[in-house]
């Protein structure tokens, strides 16, 4: 994998990391009243999660993107999930506190189970259908650009969950201040500029959808 392709899918992890919800919430809430450990215990059930998801997205399509790698409509019905995640992510008003109170879903006793604790955050982050066709999208667009050749497949989406621990190792460690800074009018710009982002980039593919193939490859040399 070149080093355009792993700074792309870096930064996707990254971005994925700091979508606003009841994981990004749960993740602060553990680390600042258990800890860092059982914090990294939650944090490697919701990478379970995301892992089943990407699997789930790869091998659900890939013989529907097998069939359409190299036709343009590709990048339209990609762009378009993008699209409607990025409109859901915007027009979504739920708050801080609707949030933690929704990821209330498995009961942790007041140790540390740190089982318990992964099967919270998988769980958590497995019911959450919007998570789910963000990979899809992903997949969808990303595929097809790497031949769907497996192996630069598995090293693109390793690299993507790598942004993603590493942002929210970064995210553990800042736990108390990040947790003090997320209040109800930051939470609301931050989902309104997330969903305006996945919009663009939605429109964009949409975009590239309706460009020949040869006008591209000159854009990219």
């Amino acid at each position: 994998m070149d080093i355009y392709n792993f700074k792309n899918a870096f930064l996707i992890g990254f971005f994925m990391a700091f979508m606003i919800g009841p994981v990004f919430f749960m993740l602060l809430q553990t680390s600042v009243l258990k800890g860092a450990r059982a914090a990294f215990a939650f944090d490697f059930g919701v990478i379970l999660g995301d892992i089943t998801f990407i699997l789930i997205a790869y091998y659900g399509s890939r013989s529907l993107l097998e069939k359409i790698k190299d036709d343009p409509r590709l990048f339209f019905i990609g762009g378009l999930a993008l699209i409607v995640y990025g409109l859901i992510t915007y027009f979504e008003k739920q708050n801080k506190k609707e949030a933690l109170e929704s990821a209330k879903i498995v009961e942790v006793s007041v140790k540390n189970n740190y089982i318990k604790l992964l099967l919270k955050g998988f769980f958590l982050n497995f019911i959450n259908v919007g998570v789910l066709a963000g990979w899809l999208a992903i997949v969808m667009v990303v595929g097809p650009t790497l031949d769907m050749n497996p192996t630069s497949i598995f090293w693109y989406f390793a690299t993507v969950i790598l942004g993603y621990v590493v942002t929210d190792i970064v995210k553990i460690i800042l736990a108390k201040q990040l947790k003090s800074k997320m209040t109800p009018l930051v939470i609301y710009k931050v989902k309104k500029v997330m969903g305006i982002i996945l919009i663009v980039c939605g429109l964009y593919l949409m975009l590239i959808g309706f460009i020949p193939n040869d006008k591209i490859d000159q854009f990219i040399n």
